[in-house]
């Protein structure tokens, strides 16, 4: 039983992996710039700090795209969108789930401010 657990984790956290893949030699063949892992750094003082942030996906320097497996999108998965999103000065991200039956109720559309 812990096995099984295990390993399907395993396959989500990959797939996961897998999806951020192909999205990103996908999305350029519709004239999309698309950049993955994206190092966000934190500006303090005129001083440039890594913090270790990572975008997974970036769409034209506009547009966020974090993917996750987890059991629901929560208030933290939200954070750290909205944190992404101020310090990148991107007004639009989606968070995308692919622990759920239909990947279509995984997506949660996140605007800041107005766009």
């Amino acid at each position: 039983m812990l096995l099984s657990r295990y390993i399907k984790s395993w396959d989500l956290d990959y797939w996961k992996v897998h999806m951020k893949h192909v999205f990103a030699l996908n999305l350029p063949g519709w004239g999309l710039l698309v950049e993955t892992q994206v190092p966000l750094p934190v500006v303090y003082k005129e001083v440039k700090l890594d913090c270790g942030y990572r975008i997974d996906l970036m769409l034209e320097r506009k547009v966020i795209v974090e993917l996750k497996v987890a059991d629901t999108l929560n208030d933290v998965h939200l954070a750290q969108m909205l944190t992404y999103m101020k310090l990148s000065g991107c007004k639009l991200g989606y968070l995308i789930n692919f622990n759920v039956k239909q990947l279509r109720t995984g997506i949660k559309r996140v605007v800041l401010g107005n766009l």
